[in-house]
Formats: C-alpha cells, structure tokens, sequence
C-alpha cells in the first residue's frame, strides 16, 4: 500500500480506551493563545509543587514539635486511607490472579504443546504473571515473547501462542504492572518506563534460562511502543534478534492540546483519577464480532474509564518515541491496518522510513482494523509473523555459515 494514502485516524490512546483525558473536549477557540495557556499552567504547576513539596513539611516538622507523640493504636486518617488503598489493591490482584489462572491455555488441537504459569518479580519487587507454551518434542527454531497492549493480558495470545508452537518456536507471555494477574491496580500504570524496565529483565532470564536460543520481542499497541522503545537500549538490542509491531501505539495525542498541558498536573495530584467519559466501550477493534465479544466481556480486560497517570504515561512514551526514530536500530516487521482507529498506521510507516534499521519491514492491510490477531484474518497474519521470524534466522544463520534447517 502506498505510504501517501490519506487516513482519517481520531487521535485515541492505544487499547479500546478511547480518547485520552477529553477534557476541555469542547474548547476549540479562546481569547488566550495555547502558548498563553501553556506558560500559565506551567506557573500553576510550580505552584502545586511548592505546596505539595515544601508546605506539607513544615506542617508536619510544627506539629511534631508542638505535639505529643500520637498512641499506636490510633493512625491518622492519611495512614488508614492508604493501608485500605493497599488492601483493596492486593485484594483486586489476588481476585485477578485467579482468573488468570483459570484460563484454558491449551486445546485438544495441540496437545503436544506444554503450557506453565509462573511470577517474575519486577524490577521494583511487584509479582508480574506470566506464561510459556513450548512444543513437548522437537528442538525449537527460537523463542517470542509478547507483551501485549494496554487494558489487556497475556492470556489472550493463547491461539498466537499455538500457531508458534506448531511452528517449533517457543514462546513466553508477561501481564504488565496492573494487567491481567500481575499486581497493581486494574489499569493503572504508574510508569511505563517501569514496564519498559521489566520488559529488558524478563528478556535477559529468558535468555539465561535457554542459552543459545534466538529470542524476539512482540509488542502490541501500547505494548508495541514499549518493546519499541526497550530495543532502543543497546544491551537489549544485542540479546535480539528482532521485533514485532502490531498497531504500535506511535504519534498518540490528547483530544485537545491544553489536556498535554494540564496532564502532568493532573497526574502527580491525582494520578488514580479517572474521567468520566474517556472510554468509549467497545470501540471497534476487530472485524469479528465474535473477537469484539470476547474482549469486550472479559473480566480480565479493562473497560473503565482511562486512569489520568496512565493516559500520561502513553503520551510521553509515544512522544519520546516520535523524537527518536533515528535511534532504532533493530531488526523490526511492524504490521498496522489501514483503518485502525486506535492508534495511526501514517505513523507506522513514519517509523518505517526514519528508522536507520539494516534489516526492516512493513505490512499494511487494507481496511483492517486495531487487533490485527484477533481479526478474522488472524491465522494469515500471524503466519506473517512467522515467516519474519524465520527470514531473520536464516539470514542469521548465513551470516554465521550455518545451515538453518
């Protein structure tokens, strides 16, 4: 498909969450200009780090010494809010975790497959569920690991999964902070560069654990900026033999430019906060009614309205993104469909053209929508995928003078 193709592609967060933080959605002309705007909320944003940094401080240093020492037995309502926030926390994990546990990982169809769920602590300590499908015999061409996109879980990879496995290659699956049964609370992430973090530390036990094995990364949406931006990091790159892109969540903006503006604000004051009217349940992701009520109904998949750190987070990892597309270096394929209204296939191709990568490729399907394993195409795209894998690992194994069976 030709790259000059105009797409009408809504400026929305990756994940079927919708717009990210549309307030003001309804301001379109003001007597300030956005510079004006900008300036002013940068001057209320000291502001409200002033107060939050300094004055809390000296509250707390006047009354420790103009008050005696408080008894055990009666914590201040600050402290009770958070030990309930904690508890509801671990309470909404543990409830997530089984259901993650629960999911059928494999079918009659391919038995020969051996499925495991395990924990990989974090680089902060936080528990991440994972899972793993590898073929019972055989020696395996090489090993995927998924990551997959925001307000989802690694549990839905389980056909992808299978297709792999038929093809000898290994595969591994890991729940960000937050998703699926990995701790946190449900669609909250409070640092992407954390999920980027862990991404790099449970590639590097992958590669420890199966020495000698070519490893590649997958990423899906959201998911796809942060493989992106892991392989970027010379250490990871070099434990890689490629990446996979599925509808990266690349060139993402807010409903309206002053939302870029108050979102750091909003998101140190009330990072939790969640607006009403930021998701559009159900948005279209898939062709496949079927797959739209699959995901849709999952317990496991977020439906709520985006969370204001989260929304930021995305923005910032894709702007990030869009500034260093000369720094990738890494084989990639990277697959979008032409009328996703998710994330923007011109940005896809954006990467395509800028990134200095020796070895890369690039797949638009016409018409095709945001989930592209989950449309009714979805066989054909993952053998794509496969094919990919396996042009980077004969090329691999010419360069080394081996015979790639």
């Amino acid at each position: 498909m030709e790259a000059t193709v105009a797409l009408q592609v809504e400026e929305l967060t990756s994940g079927a969450s919708g717009r990210i933080i549309p307030v003001f959605k309804n301001l379109r002309q003001s007597v300030l200009s956005y510079e004006s705007f900008r300036r002013t909320f940068l001057l209320i944003y000291s502001f409200f780090v002033w107060i939050l940094l300094v004055l809390p401080r000296r509250n707390r240093l006047s009354s420790a010494a103009a008050s005696p020492p408080s008894s055990p037995k009666t914590a201040p309502p600050s402290v009770r809010r958070r030990k309930f926030g904690i508890r509801r926390d671990e309470e909404d994990t543990m409830r997530r975790r089984a259901l993650a546990e629960a999911i059928e990982m494999v079918t009659e169809d391919n038995s020969g497959c051996q499925c495991t769920t395990s924990l990989f602590f974090g680089v902060r300590r936080n528990a991440l569920f994972c899972r793993s499908w590898f073929p019972v015999s055989g020696e395996i061409k090489g090993i995927l690991i998924i990551i997959h996109g925001l307000n989802e879980h690694s549990g839905r990879y389980t056909q992808f999964a299978k297709q792999l496995v038929s093809c000898n290659f290994g595969v591994f699956a890991m729940d960000w902070i937050g998703h699926g049964g990995s701790d946190g609370l449900h669609g909250y992430v409070p640092s992407l560069d954390h999920v980027v973090a862990d991404t790099g530390a449970f590639l590097e036990k992958v590669k420890l654990e199966n020495p000698g094995v070519p490893c590649f990364l997958f990423g899906h949406s959201t998911g796809g900026a942060v493989v992106l931006k892991a392989a970027s990091y010379l250490h990871i790159e070099e434990m890689l033999e490629g990446i996979i892109l599925t509808s990266p969540a690349l060139r993402v903006k807010p409903a309206h430019p002053i939302v870029g503006a108050v979102a750091p604000i909003f998101s140190m004051v009330v990072p939790r906060f969640q607006f009403k009217g930021a998701n559009k349940r159900g948005i279209p992701v898939s062709r496949d009614p079927a797959a739209l009520l699959a995901k849709y109904s999952d317990p496991l998949v977020y439906t709520g309205p985006i969370r204001v750190r989260t929304g930021h987070e995305i923005l910032r990892i894709s702007s990030y993104l869009m500034r260093n597309f000369q720094s990738i270096t890494v084989p990639f394929f990277v697959l979008h469909g032409t009328a996703d209204r998710v994330t923007d296939p011109l940005a896809s191709q954006d990467l395509y053209n800028e990134a200095p990568s020796k070895h890369k490729d690039i797949k638009l399907y016409e018409g095709f929508l945001h989930d592209l394993l989950f449309e009714p195409e979805r066989e054909e795209i993952a053998q794509d995928i496969i094919d990919w894998m396996e042009k980077r690992l004969t090329a691999r194994y010419s360069e080394n003078g081996m015979t790639y069976w």
